[in-house]
C-alpha cells in the first residue's frame, strides 16, 4: 500500500486548477482572487479571535492646505477601540479654498495626494479601505455654490479611485465636531480614552479660519453657565456618554484673525487698498494672500508700532467674542497644536521636534520681545508680532486662562499628527453618535 501524501493547501489548489485545464496564468489569477478574498471568508485553520489588520485614508481639507492621513489599525475585539499601529501623513499647501475659482486644480490636489495612500495601503486591501474627506473652516468661509463646487471636484476624484467611497464621504465639517473628534483624537493617543475614564486632557486647536476649545468639564456650573446650548455637546463610546464643553470660532484662526486685525475682513476696493498694521515691521510693505485672495499689507511708518498697540488691534478680534468657561482647572492638562505649535517653534520657545510644556506669559512675554524689536528684525517673518501677540490676547483676554497655566505644546502624541481626523476616523467605524 502506497503511504499517503498531504499537500499544502495553496499546492493542492494549483495541482486542482492544472488538471481543470487552466493555464498558468489563468492559475495566478486565480489564486490571487483567492487571496482577495481570505479576508472576507471565514478562515477555519486560524483561531476566531484573532486580530485583524485594516486601513483608513482620511483628508483633512484645511483653510492653508489639504492634509492626508493613512491609518493602520489593529483590531483584537470587536467591542473595544483598535490599536493603531501606523499613521502615513502628508500635506500639500495651499487649501482647496485658494483654488475656488478653479476647482479642477483642487482635485488635482487630492488626486497627488492619493498616490500616497496608494504606496501605504496594501492593493488587495484598497477595495475595503475607506477614503473621506472633510473640510474645515476654510471652505465654511466660501459661498456656498463656490464650496459645493470643490466638493464635487473631490467626490470625482474619490468615485474614480480604487478605494471603498463610503456615503457621505465628501464634506463640510460643523465646527463643534472638529473640536470634539480631535479632543477623541488626543485622549485616544494618550491613553484616556475609555469607560468611567477620570482623567483627560483638554484640547486646544488653532488653524487658520477657526479655533477650537474641549475639555471635559469637572464642576456642573461650567455647563449652566454657557451662553447657549450648543457650548456642550456629547458623544457615546464603549457603552459610556461623554459630555464636553465645545466650541469653535469661525473667523478667529490665525490667517482670518489677521484679516480682522487689519481691518480687511469684508473690505472693498482691495486693487489699491493698503492695510497698515502697528503690528507689522514700519517699513514693510507686501502682498498676503489667503482664501485665494491678495491683499495689499503694509506697517504704518507715520504712527506706533510695538506689543503695546498691536494688543490693541488684536483685542478687538477677541473681546465680546471669545467666551471664558467657568471652569478652566489647573488639573486639566491642555493640549496646544496646529498654529500654536507652529508659532511657539517660530518664536524659538520649543523644539521644532519634541515640542514642550510653556506657560501662558511665555507667549506674552516672546510677543513683547518680537513686537518691541521689530524694526532690528529681518522681515523674514513679518507676521511673527502680530501672530505671537494674537495667540497671547486670545489665551488671556478669550478664553481666561491665567498667565501661569501650562500648556502642553505638540505636533504629534505618541508619532501621530495631533488633529481631529484620527478622531473623525474612529467615529466612522464606531458612530460615535455625536450630538
Amino acid at each position: 500500500m502506497k503511504p499517503s501524501v498531504t499537500l499544502p493547501p495553496p499546492l493542492l489548489l494549483l495541482v486542482l486548477l492544472v488538471v481543470a485545464g487552466l493555464s498558468r496564468a489563468q492559475v495566478k489569477t486565480s489564486l490571487l482572487d483567492l487571496t482577495s478574498i481570505r479576508g472576507v471568508l471565514p478562515n477555519l485553520s486560524r483561531p476566531a479571535n484573532l486580530s485583524r489588520i485594516f486601513y483608513a485614508v482620511m483628508f483633512d481639507a484645511g483653510s492653508t492646505g489639504t492634509r492626508i492621513h493613512v491609518y493602520t489599525f489593529i483590531q483584537s475585539d470587536s467591542e473595544e477601540l483598535p490599536v493603531l499601529d501606523n499613521e502615513m501623513f502628508h500635506s500639500i499647501k495651499p487649501g482647496l479654498s485658494a483654488y475656488a475659482d478653479s476647482p479642477e486644480v483642487a482635485g488635482h490636489t487630492v488626486r497627488m495626494l492619493l498616490k500616497v495612500a496608494k504606496k501605504t495601503v496594501p492593493r488587495l486591501e484598497w477595495k475595503r479601505t475607506p477614503v473621506i474627506l472633510r473640510a474645515t473652516a476654510g471652505l465654511r468661509l466660501l459661498a456656498p455654490e463656490k464650496a459645493q463646487a470643490l466638493l464635487d471636484q473631490v467626490q470625482h476624484v474619490f468615485d474614480e479611485s480604487p478605494f471603498l467611497v463610503p456615503d457621505n464621504s465628501v464634506s463640510i465639517m460643523d465646527g463643534t465636531n472638529e473640536g470634539i473628534l480631535a479632543w477623541i483624537s488626543v485622549n485616544f493617543l494618550t491613553g484616556h480614552l475609555h469607560p468611567q475614564t477620570k482623567k483627560t486632557v483638554g484640547i486646544l486647536d488653532l488653524g487658520g479660519g477657526s479655533t477650537q476649545i474641549t475639555f471635559l468639564p469637572k464642576l456642573r456650573k461650567t455647563i449652566d453657565s454657557v451662553p447657549v446650548a450648543d457650548y456642550i455637546a456629547g458623544f457615546d463610546l464603549l457603552n459610556s456618554s461623554f459630555e464636553l464643553y465645545t466650541h469653535s470660532y469661525l473667523g478667529n484662526g490665525l490667517m482670518a484673525a489677521r484679516l480682522a486685525a487689519l481691518g480687511a475682513l469684508g473690505a472693498e476696493g482691495l486693487e489699491w487698498r493698503v492695510f497698515k498694521s502697528s503690528c507689522l515691521p514700519k517699513k514693510f510693505q507686501d502682498e498676503w494672500s489667503f482664501g485665494g485672495i491678495t491683499y495689499q499689507v503694509s506697517g504704518d511708518p507715520d504712527g506706533y508700532s510695538g506689543y503695546k498697540h498691536c494688543y490693541q488691534e488684536v483685542l478687538k478680534v477677541v473681546k465680546g467674542i471669545i467666551h471664558q468657561p467657568y471652569e478652566l482647572e489647573d488639573s486639566n492638562v491642555f493640549y496646544a497644536f496646529s498654529y500654536y505649535f507652529d508659532r511657539a517653534v517660530d518664536a524659538g520657545l520649543i523644539d521644532g521636534v519634541k515640542g514642550g510644556m510653556l506657560e501662558v506669559r511665555d507667549f506674552k512675554k516672546r510677543a513683547k520681545e518680537v513686537c518691541n524689536k521689530m524694526t532690528k528684525n529681518s522681515v523674514g517673518n513679518p507676521f511673527l508680532c502680530m501672530d505671537m501677540t494674537y495667540i497671547t490676547c486670545l489665551l488671556k483676554d478669550g478664553f481666561g486662562f491665567k498667565e501661569s497655566t501650562m500648556l502642553q505644546l505638540t505636533k504629534k502624541v505618541n508619532n501621530v499628527e495631533a488633529s481631529w481626523a484620527l478622531g473623525a476616523t474612529l467615529d466612522h467605524f464606531h458612530n460615535l453618535k455625536i450630538h
